[in-house]
């Protein structure tokens, strides 16, 4: 079904969403490369270590051809069909039943967080104010701004765009996490509609949406869920913006609405997480870190890139250690997701820095000696943690920063989703002295004639004194 089967948090994203195809990735590395000094360590889910001139490329690419054409007969289906097409296609692919209703309204999100024990409404709250709190700081740093020019004044305002879709991945592994890191994200920043859209809501992804005051839920996935929320059906209202993490049907269909007014906050390919690791690291942790992330999809990346040999083969040993006593399908996930990560031993930890900067993680872990001092030293990726403590999970449920975070490299000119997705900044500049401004004029008529665009010229010198 091309509806199911979620990838990447992010990033953007990382996915708990379930196993994917192992279909060919740009980071599938045959046994044939891997390097003749490579670990000793044999057994499921040890990683192959590479020379640095061993390391791939990145080339791929978030948008499947197969399913972008899929999304599109989607998309184009509602499109021109609307609520009785979104019905149609909400059915067919399973996401809600004949007649059934394709909404959540605000009293049945709230009558799902009042059904809550207790303590699960408390960490939903106290994740959500975490998040909240940090991107109130965010919404701080980023002002309205005046200054003076020749003649007036001139400015920026910062404001959001008005209404925002936040899509959540649901089935097998439901994000709630995914609904308070976006819809609180969005509400921080002051967005005035905020809707969240997932396939098959639990109790506790509805009672997220009502945490993170969502005025409706859209009980829809995959590609339908897109095109509805860009769209405008029903009761759901026409977007501004659509974020938050899915399948490759969602992020198919993100890239075609992004070519027709909607904004989108990125394209997610598959998960990343890089450890810096020296003689410092303790292995079980480094390698219950890459697990973590594993355990996603089955095109994650697991990387660890190590000053020590022998971290190196004690987090194999973890690894092995480890999965053998995951869960499954946990387990089967993670398995198939180490044969895409790799190790990688560096000479110095300005040679780790280095190989991860080329690579630009979606998350990046330090777990050397002076381990702030190496972190800031890096300069391409979408999340930092920053020594033994701060594991990448905990920024999955809530510290306060993003999960949603760039991908594949997109790292090196793009970062996560912040409150800054859904804000406008817009110049303004007004002329109240037409003597004082006449400099100004002169060169622009000047510059356009320059340019050869006379109709500009003349525009300017009826500005003249």
């Amino acid at each position: 079904e091309v509806s199911k089967g979620y990838w990447t948090r992010s990033s953007f994203y990382s996915s708990r969403h379930g196993p994917r195809s192992s279909a060919s990735t740009s980071w599938s590395l045959s046994s044939s490369r891997a390097s003749p000094q490579g670990s000793m360590v044999k057994g499921i889910g040890a990683l192959r270590t590479l020379s640095i001139e061993e390391i791939p490329s990145d080339c791929s690419e978030p948008v499947d051809p197969k399913a972008l054409e899929q999304a599109r007969a989607i998309v184009d289906s509602i499109r021109k069909g609307g609520e009785e097409a979104l019905k149609a296609t909400a059915t067919k692919f399973k996401d809600i039943k004949e007649g059934e209703a394709y909404t959540c309204t605000p009293a049945e999100l709230k009558a799902a967080f009042d059904g809550l024990p207790k303590d699960q409404q408390g960490v939903l709250t106290r994740v959500a104010e975490r998040i909240s709190k940090f991107a109130a700081a965010q919404r701080g740093s980023i002002k309205d701004a005046t200054t003076d020019i020749p003649g007036g004044q001139a400015g920026q305002t910062v404001s959001p765009v008005e209404t925002a879709g936040c899509y959540a991945p649901g089935g097998r592994y439901p994000l709630p996490s995914s609904v308070l890191m976006t819809a609180c994200t969005a509400r921080a920043a002051g967005v005035k509609k905020v809707w969240v859209a997932s396939p098959h809501p639990d109790q506790v992804t509805m009672a997220a949406a009502y945490v993170a005051k969502a005025d409706g839920m859209l009980r829809v996935g995959g590609a339908q869920a897109v095109a509805t929320l860009s769209q405008g059906i029903g009761p759901v209202p026409k977007c501004d913006i659509i974020v938050g993490p899915g399948n490759q049907w969602v992020t198919a269909a993100k890239s075609l609405v992004s070519q027709t007014g909607t904004a989108i906050d990125m394209l997610a390919g598959p998960s990343e997480v890089l450890v810096i690791g020296d003689d410092t690291a303790d292995p079980a942790t480094v390698g219950a870190d890459l697990l973590a992330q594993a355990e996603h999809d089955v095109e994650a990346r697991p990387i660890l890139v190590s000053t020590s040999k022998q971290l190196i083969e004690a987090v194999n040993s973890e690894l092995v250690k480890q999965l053998a006593a995951m869960p499954s399908p946990n387990r089967e996930t993670a398995t198939e997701a180490c044969k895409k990560g790799f190790a990688v031993v560096a000479s110095s930890v300005d040679d780790a820095i280095a190989v991860s900067d080329r690579i630009a993680p979606e998350h990046l872990e330090i777990m050397t000696k002076h381990a702030m001092e190496v972190g800031m030293k890096c300069k391409h990726y979408g999340g930092l943690f920053v020594g033994r403590y701060a594991a990448e999970v905990l920024g999955d449920y809530g510290v306060g920063p993003n999960h949603v975070l760039p991908t594949a490299g997109t790292a090196r000119y793009t970062g996560g989703l912040s409150v800054h997705t859904f804000l406008r900044i817009r110049t303004w500049m007004r002329i109240d002295r037409q003597e004082d401004s006449q400099a100004v004029v002169q060169d622009s008529v000047a510059l356009a004639r320059l340019e050869g665009l006379e109709g500009h010229a003349r525009a300017a010198e009826k500005r003249l004194c």
